[in-house]
């Protein structure tokens, strides 16, 4: 039976920004990453950490754009122009093409 790789990270970054279960996973992350036990162990020199490497990124990548999603809704005008807040005054200006 094959396992997708893409189906996986579509599982976690799903069960991730579900509130519900989001500290669970990231609980469980760390304590992946804490544990003996992995994947690929951890004493083969370079293998053994590209799973680590991976769930960190991951993890990190994930719960960093959650974080600017929460800081989005907070502040809706961060996401304005700052142009349209300085004033109503507009300048007219005739610009003309260089060939």
């Amino acid at each position: 039976m094959k396992f997708p790789l893409q189906s996986l990270y579509s599982w976690y970054r799903n069960t991730l920004r579900n509130p519900k279960y989001r500290w669970w996973i990231v609980i469980g992350t760390l304590v992946y990453l804490i544990s003996p036990l992995d994947f690929s162990p951890d004493l083969f020199p370079i293998i053994g950490e590209i799973d680590d490497i991976a769930l960190v990124t991951l993890l990190f990548a994930e719960v960093s754009q959650i974080a600017i999603e929460k800081l989005k809704q907070r502040n809706p005008q961060s996401g304005t122009s700052q142009a349209s807040t300085v004033g109503t005054d507009t300048v007219e200006v005739n610009a003309v093409p260089v060939d």
